[in-house]
């Protein structure tokens, strides 16, 4: 039953969860995810935690605590910085227990660590090995990284890897790229890390084998995921585009693969006039995550980016369209798992908003934290934590646009921002983006956050955007917003 309204991010706003694949356990679904830290220097600098919700009630989500630490690996590298633990999966053996399997970062070796609860203090397991003992990684095959997991209905289990980003850091212990796409393995279900059969080559194509092909738009990059729907297999990854979701569909775990379409960018880029990184709804960078079906409806799991820079990533939901076999591009939301609008009442945080840019427009984020004149971002008070405040939307400036959709606005009449800065001039609200304005807020300078109010200037509809725009002088934080 549901309790809780949900929100993009699903996580609380102090959360960097990204990477994000859910798994149903019982009557709840568990996100399983790399983990981020607030303004990290590297992608993946914390130990691994995990967050469940009940699957009718997606809104209320539970911090289930950390559930494996770095140094429990014995192979972990002595320094963290460049050898995060990213991005995992999980599947449930055959003798009931809980298998999560990742890459850490200068190891080459794809890792296991075990529980007997889906969400306790899993145990170091031991590395996915051929049948000589020797691990995979360890002989002339490509990089492997981020493994994706399917028990499959016949209680065979699959493993799927790869990452194709030439000349990428990671790739600094000289390993090599997979020129050839993504690779599936078939593993022993009695110990659960033997391998049966691979590396095997999968049909989803990459770099130059890529060119004249249906997967020439999205070539495979990384982020590997595999899903089954029916008969039908489907194979989730980010492109070498890198802020998007693809997929494509097969009729057996080993392929071959044919090119589906894209699940969702980071950045709406294919959706709503955004055509590229510099043309986007929002900063964009890397993304990750996979596909699921939940109570008759089906879902993806991305994460966008936070705080100016890639490395600050956050677990984000949208309800997808699958018909016929085929899944359509899901548009970012502010809504994502909530099965519609939200409430045309109460008091939300900017941390939800779904859109975000100024007038210089967006990019593809880097590692580094940039300050650039024109970029409205997400931030938080205070470093990396459980629990505070939460994030808000920094350097409102003139000419930066906040989006949240959808709300049902049918008997609201009255909105209200509380901001603090130096700012003067006149917040815009619109119903669409680039609309007509249905509110005009004009603001001060304020030193303390303060609350400035408009009432709406005609009746508004049962799904409806709300997009600030500010046009005047200076900049603000921009906290909450009331609808009354």
């Amino acid at each position: 039953m549901k309790t809780k309204q949900a929100f993009n991010p699903y996580m609380a706003s102090w959360e960097y969860v990204p990477d994000g694949e859910p798994h149903i356990v019982g009557d709840r679904v568990y996100v399983y995810g790399s983990h981020d830290t607030f303004n990290g220097i590297n992608f993946c600098l914390g130990d691994y935690v995990c967050w469940s919700a009940p699957v009718d009630d997606l809104g209320n989500w539970r911090y289930e605590g950390e559930i494996f630490k770095r140094e429990q690996d014995p192979a972990a590298p002595r320094i963290r910085v460049t050898n995060g633990l990213a991005a995992p999966d999980m599947v449930v053996g055959p003798d009931g227990k809980y298998y999560l399997y990742y890459f850490m970062g200068g190891t080459k070796m794809i890792s296991i660590a075990v529980c007997d609860e889906p969400a306790g203090k899993y145990e170091f397991y031991g590395y996915v090995s051929y049948q000589d003992g020797t691990p995979v990684g360890k002989k002339n095959e490509p990089f492997q990284f981020d493994p994706g997991m399917l028990m499959d209905n016949d209680g065979r289990l699959y493993m799927y890897t790869g990452f194709a980003f030439g000349g990428n850091p990671i790739l600094l212990d000289g390993s090599q790229p997979t020129k050839d796409g993504p690779m599936a393995f078939e593993i022993d279900t009695t110990d659960m890390k033997t391998v049966l059969s691979g590396p095997t080559n999968i049909g989803v194509l990459t770099g130059e084998k890529a060119k004249g092909t249906p997967y020439e738009e999205q070539p495979f990059g990384e982020a590997s995921s595999m899903r089954r729907f029916g008969d039908k297999y489907y194979f989730i990854y980010s492109s070498l585009n890198s802020h998007n979701l693809a997929y494509a569909v097969g009729d057996n775990p080993f392929g071959p693969f044919s090119y589906g379409g894209v699940l969702v960018s980071c950045g709406d880029i294919g959706l709503n006039g955004a055509t590229d990184p510099n043309h986007a709804k929002n900063d964009t960078g890397n993304t990750h995550g996979s596909l699921i079906e939940i109570e008759g409806k089906y879902y993806i799991f991305y994460h966008r980016h936070s705080n100016r820079k890639q490395s600050s990533r956050q677990g984000c939901a949208e309800e997808i369209r699958f018909e016929d076999g085929r899944f359509y591009q899901a548009e970012m939301t502010s809504c994502g798992l909530n099965g519609g609008p939200l409430e045309g009442k109460g008091e939300y945080g900017t941390f939800c908003a779904c859109n975000l840019y100024g007038p210089a427009g967006t990019r593809f984020l880097s590692m580094i934290k940039r300050p650039v004149f024109g970029l409205p971002y997400l931030t938080q008070d205070g470093g990396d934590r459980v629990g505070g405040p939460d994030q808000y939307i920094a350097n409102m400036c003139n000419g930066a646009v906040a989006g949240f959709k959808y709300f049902d606005l049918a008997d609201t009449t009255k909105i209200r921002i509380n901001i603090k800065g130096r700012a003067e001039g006149v917040v815009e609200v619109a119903t669409k983006e680039g609309g007509e304005p249905v509110a005009k807020i004009k603001i001060g300078a304020v030193r303390e956050k303060h609350g400035f109010s408009a009432r709406f200037n005609k009746p508004l509809g049962e799904k409806d955007a709300l997009f600030f725009t500010f046009k005047g002088k200076g900049s603000f934080n921009f906290y909450t917003f009331e609808l009354k």
